[in-house]
């Protein structure tokens, strides 16, 4: 079983096309892990799939993306589904960081930091995970610091994803440096 293809084939299916795996969502993201189960079962690539192999999937991942309680599964972040996945405002730590690639500082100077495609912004604890972040798209990213303190003292919203992420609806560039 390749954990790793498992885990995309998840992804797509809890965080950007629930739809099409037949699956629906509940406000805060969560699904029947029988349901995603037999969705994927449709499929022959993962036609033996049982509820281990995506308890396998979750611990052998480096990134905690996915959690299971009782008989539902969810993605911890990343959404980009129509519907917006509900989560808890808190108030963050006083600095977080955002890797991008260098082609956005432009349009991030501009319009600050804006969740685009996704649901949320996505920003971090720590500088490392920024810098992965950042890697995806760019060899070279930019890190970003953003001053969650104020932004959130001045009415921005945050959001405790999952272990050292936090999202935000977005972040003015009043509250960014780098």
């Amino acid at each position: 079983m390749n954990y790793d293809e498992l885990s995309k084939e998840v992804a797509y299916a809890l965080r950007h096309s629930p739809g099409k795996y037949e699956l629906e969502l509940d406000a805060n993201g969560w699904v029947l892990v029988d349901q995603l189960l037999k969705s994927l079962r449709k499929s022959d690539k993962w036609s033996h799939i049982e509820l281990d192999d995506l308890k396998k999937m979750i611990e052998k991942s480096e990134k905690k993306r996915y959690e299971i309680l009782d008989d539902k599964i969810r993605a911890f972040y990343g959404h980009s589904t129509p519907m917006k996945i509900q989560k808890k405002e808190m108030k963050p730590p006083s600095t977080l960081y955002h890797g991008t690639s260098r082609r956005f500082l432009e349009s991030i100077i501009k319009n600050g930091l804006v969740p685009k495609t996704r649901q949320y912004v996505h920003l971090s604890e720590d500088i490392h995970t920024a810098i992965l972040v950042g890697k995806r798209r760019d060899t070279a990213p930019i890190v970003l610091k953003i001053n969650s303190e104020d932004a959130y003292k001045n009415g921005v919203k945050f959001y405790f994803a999952h272990e050292t992420i936090w999202l935000a609806d977005a972040i003015s560039y009043d509250f960014i440096s780098y």
